[in-house]
């Protein structure tokens, strides 16, 4: 993805800019992010603090569990950010907000033991 990108939610209230290209790119099938999105798996783009803002409305925050806050829009519902403690320094943009979604490049899937067995994906990207 090439940098500045933006991203926003369904009603256009929670607005975000980000100046440098992702750390990384993948897709999420661990329970917590599935039951998070209402979805079989999320995917996510992770970007280094300072290389982003909140462009609009500051979104509300939910404490999922220990060390982790879920971000989202207080209007309209819809899921924004990821940060945990055990990423320092960084969040995890949801793939599904950008304003090009297309330009999104994932690598990885992530928790993929955590897959659930109906969805089938022959993507060849990396497993972990």
């Amino acid at each position: 993805m090439t940098p500045p990108f933006t991203g926003r939610c369904l009603c256009g209230a929670v607005t975000f800019r980000c100046t440098e290209a992702p750390l990384w790119q993948g897709h999420c099938h661990c329970e917590s992010c599935r039951r998070a999105t209402a979805s079989p798996m999320t995917s996510f783009l992770g970007i280094r603090d300072g290389a982003w803002e909140w462009t609009g409305a500051a979104p509300a925050t939910y404490a999922s569990s220990p060390g982790v806050t879920r971000s989202f829009c207080a209007i309209c519902g819809t899921q924004m950010a990821f940060r945990a403690d055990r990423f320092p320094d960084e969040i995890h943009f949801y793939a599904a907000t950008l304003d090009r979604p297309e330009a999104y490049q994932p690598t990885t899937h992530y928790f993929s033991a955590e897959q659930l067995p109906w969805l089938h994906l022959a993507d060849g990207l990396a497993r972990k």
